[in-house]
């Protein structure tokens, strides 16, 4: 199997981590420590407490959803840009968070990443979605 192949494929399982609420894939995804670099810090997480991270971010927003408008894969590498979208429990509005996602991957794991997010409400408006997260962009 190509590297791009190993990639896509490994995203479409973090695809459905997050969309499908498969938690039990998190340790087929995430290398045992996993580096993070976002707006909670720089800090490092067992697979176990990030599956655990995520499964509380689906419970407070059930309906997340990761709407993918560019990626690319390169060698150990993979970007995306994405918009965050769920609905507020509280307010039943609906909240955007646009951001863009580097990942470093090891053993065919995701093993490092970088997040950088706009504000909350914002959203890319100059592209059109993908269908999942590996697919062609529009």
């Amino acid at each position: 199997m190509s590297k791009e192949a190993a990639l896509r494929d490994l995203f479409d399982y973090w695809e459905r981590v997050w969309h499908r609420g498969e938690f039990d894939l998190v340790a087929t995804c995430v290398a045992p420590r996993y580096i993070r670099h976002d707006e909670a810090g720089d800090r490092t997480v067992t697979r176990e407490a990030y599956a655990d991270e995520l499964a509380e971010l689906k419970r407070n927003r059930p309906d997340i959803r990761i709407i993918v408008y560019d990626h690319a894969f390169g060698g150990d590498r993979a970007w995306y840009r994405f918009t965050m979208k769920w609905t507020d429990p509280q307010s039943g509005e609906v909240r955007t968070h646009a951001g863009m996602q580097s990942y470093r991957i090891e053993d065919s794991k995701l093993a490092e990443t970088w997040v950088v997010l706009q504000p909350i409400g914002s959203a890319w408006t100059d592209a059109v979605a993908q269908e999942t997260w590996t697919s062609s962009v529009p």
